[in-house]
């Protein structure tokens, strides 16, 4: 049977796992978004404006879904880690706290001008607060990336009697790994939005939308995807060699590195065998692991056999690794292909098509992933050097923690369901309303005079 300790990781890994779904794709759709509010701007080109209406709308659905999802997982610091607050809150709290007045407020109160305020507020007010919205959602993730690093790479701060007590928050903040993950995650949100645009812009013109605003959409994702991914493959190898210098027992467990050796290979696939403490079934290119991790084909990668008691689970991080870098590689094929094929013919191909709604949430299966090789690979530490992950488990019955474990999956599968099923409604709806007449009227420097959102064209009208 599951112990406390077990269960309250379970718990925690899918309360975040849940919750990182959402903000994933809005740090880097509310700049999207931006983009198409600012062409209209410039341009007075309707079809920039349908492309803002709908993509703020999925805006809007996503941010609720991680605001709620954020909020439920905070009380588990109470209630699942009490250890953790009681030991580094003085650290973990205002950073926390920061996030909340900074850039939570922030988001909040601007949101309801960027939702409402098209036709009640200049253009350039409403411009602002679209762009206002996107800085917050970049703020939020610069303060959980800096709790998060700091929990990775402590620094900054002295222990009295048990307790973290901080020093010099620039520091903290500031921490070895912080510039690293924070670049990483803000490139993953920008490749999981791009691919969920180009997937649902997809979705609609295979449902027969003969509007120019998905086929837009569907560029603008399929670019900054081609973009983003050799930008995030440079930023990822620098990630893991700073990983190597500060935590190489994790690196060990995603190598798949047992013993030290000098010209290790680089494993493709392989069993890992905690107990016997190999691998079964490798298969490998030889010395590669130690050029890329030390740029020489007889570097010296050290194995999991020089951290006794104080490595990760091997098999978990070696997986969720592959997971994310061969997700990595297709986004790169799927992304290029697609752009090569927008050069050459102007139009995706049926089966292009087909393939980028498939790839519609593949920025959910990298993220999980490598955040799966972040937190397991940190183990057994919750903050490594300084507190244990069974140091600060709650003492409560394994069975109330099983039983909250039991409702939180089956409401969390409820409400993922239901936000994929309200995304498909929205894009079907989409294709048979059309928000704007051709012809804008001209709102001498307001949106307070466009047409009703529920008119559409006449017959022989350009789409």
């Amino acid at each position: 049977m599951l112990d406390t300790l077990i269960l309250s990781r379970i718990q925690f890994a899918a309360n975040i796992s849940f919750h990182i779904l959402f903000p994933t794709i809005t740090i880097a759709l509310a700049w999207i978004i931006v983009f198409f509010k600012v062409r209209y701007d410039q341009t007075n080109n309707p079809i920039w404006m349908r492309a803002y209406r709908f993509w703020v709308k999925v805006f809007a659905l996503t941010f609720a879904l991680g605001v709620v999802s954020g909020i439920t997982m905070s009380f588990q610091f109470g209630t699942n880690w009490p250890g953790f607050m009681a030991q580094v809150g003085n650290i973990a709290g205002p950073l926390l706290g920061y996030e909340v007045l900074t850039a939570f407020f922030l988001e909040a109160t601007f949101l309801g001008i960027m939702l409402f305020g098209i036709k009640r507020v200049p253009s350039k007010v409403h411009t602002f607060s679209a762009f206002v919205v996107a800085f917050g959602t970049t703020l939020s993730a610069f303060w959980i990336i800096a709790l998060n690093s700091w929990m990775q790479t402590p620094a900054g701060f002295e222990l009295r009697g048990g307790v973290a007590y901080p020093e010099s928050w620039l520091d903290i903040i500031f921490n070895a790994s912080f510039p690293y993950r924070l670049t990483h995650m803000l490139l993953a949100s920008g490749l999981t939005a791009a691919f969920f645009v180009a997937g649902i812009s997809a979705y609609r013109i295979l449902k027969g939308d003969p509007k120019r605003a998905p086929r837009l959409t569907l560029k603008t994702g399929l670019i900054l995807a081609a973009v983003f991914i050799p930008v995030q493959i440079f930023v990822g190898d620098l990630h893991g060699l700073n990983t190597l210098e500060y935590q190489p027992q994790k690196v060990a467990a995603m190598e798949g590195a047992w013993k030290t050796e000098s010209g290790a290979p680089l494993l493709l696939f392989a069993i890992p065998d905690g107990k016997e403490k190999t691998n079964h079934f490798e298969i490998a290119i030889p010395k590669m692991a130690s050029l890329i991790l030390t740029r020489n084909l007889d570097g010296e990668v050290k194995g999991i056999e020089e951290f006794p008691g104080d490595h990760p689970p091997v098999a978990p991080v070696f997986f969720a690794f592959r997971v994310m870098v061969g997700m990595g590689l297709i986004m790169l094929v799927v992304s290029w292909g697609g752009c090569y094929l927008l050069l050459r013919r102007k139009e995706l191909p049926h089966w292009a098509l087909k393939t980028l709604v498939v790839m519609t949430f593949s920025g959910w299966v990298s993220t999980l992933a490598g955040w799966y090789v972040t937190e397991i690979g940190r183990q057994p530490w919750l903050v490594t050097g300084v507190l244990k992950t069974a140091d600060a488990v709650t003492q409560i019955p394994a069975s109330r923690v099983g039983l909250s474990l039991a409702l939180y999956l089956i409401v969390y599968a409820i409400l993922l369901f239901a936000y994929i099923h309200t995304l498909k409604v929205m894009a079907l709806k989409s294709v048979k309303v059309e928000e704007f007449e051709t012809e804008e009227p001209q709102a001498g420097g307001s949106l307070t005079n466009l047409p009703n959102s529920t008119q559409k064209h006449s017959k022989g009208e350009p789409q």
